[in-house]
């Protein structure tokens, strides 16, 4: 069984208000994009399970990987037998894009459907809580608002289909810690579930990513990108999560493929939205 996980973007980000467990409340919408890993779960051939990974180099051993803890949890419910797990990476890591939250929850979704388990998507969304705070969204996998630590989801009627969108990582990664360090959280003026439902063309004055003035301090090349994406022609640009990807929403086709950036060793990819 193979399957292709996808990545997400965030329109818009508020920092809401520390929790007492040290934890953030955010308000944000997640939005799936078509840049994938692969995925495969097969039989084991020996008498443990297995993870293979291949493609981009994925920092983190076997047994502390999303995709091995997804097995463990499920296997812990329904002593699954063992598999092999073979995870091929095409979505940067450290780029607030969500990879491997994405191929934990497909991993449940994968499992599931494969030993015939019947889980329904709320309890699969419920397992994957407990992997990482953005991981339910997968399960669903639609445009969502998120509230609370980016665990409570909610549908909304959103969509930039017939858009072409330029994603940018560079080769810097960006500690989720540090970035909240730098945050002062604040009650929102106006609120992401409301500014998505205007026009595109008023988001760039009004959705903002509260990370980006935190992480532009610290990486300035970061914000000459989104820069370079406006000045290039998009409707909307912005960093995605904590970073360290940026993208830019273009309305007419072409205008993605000519985009200049003063970026050495940057990953771009032009996805057809």
């Amino acid at each position: 069984m193979i399957t292709f996980p996808n990545a997400k973007i965030n329109l818009g980000l508020n920092i809401v208000e520390r929790r007492p467990d040290g934890y953030h409340n955010i308000e944000t919408v997640f939005y799936p994009i078509p840049l994938t890993d692969a995925l495969e779960i097969v039989p084991a051939t020996g008498h443990d399970t297995s993870l293979t990974c291949y493609g981009r180099n994925v920092d983190c051993p076997p047994e502390k990987n999303l995709v091995t803890k997804a097995y463990r949890l499920m296997h812990s419910r329904y002593d699954l037998p063992p598999v092999d797990i073979h995870l091929y990476k095409h979505i940067p890591d450290g780029a607030g894009l969500g990879g491997g939250s994405s191929d934990a929850a497909h991993t449940l979704i994968m499992l599931n459907d494969m030993f015939s388990l019947n889980i329904d998507k709320h309890e699969l969304a419920d397992m994957a809580a407990t992997l990482g705070a953005d991981c339910p969204f997968f399960i669903f996998n639609r445009p969502m608002t998120a509230t609370g630590i980016g665990d409570r989801l909610t549908p909304i009627d959103i969509t930039l289909a017939g858009t072409t969108m330029l994603l940018v990582k560079p080769q810097v990664s960006v500690s989720t810690a540090a970035a909240y360090a730098g945050i002062t959280p604040r009650q929102p003026q106006q609120h992401v579930h409301d500014l998505i439902k205007a026009p595109m063309s008023q988001w760039k004055d009004n959705l903002v990513n509260d990370f980006e003035h935190t992480v532009f301090r610290q990486f300035p090349q970061l914000e000459h990108i989104k820069l370079a994406l406006i000045e290039a022609g998009a409707t909307y640009a912005a960093m995605s999560g904590s970073g360290s990807a940026l993208f830019g929403i273009f309305e007419t086709d072409n205008l993605a493929d000519k985009v200049k950036l003063d970026c050495d060793n940057c990953d771009t990819f032009i996805l057809k939205l």
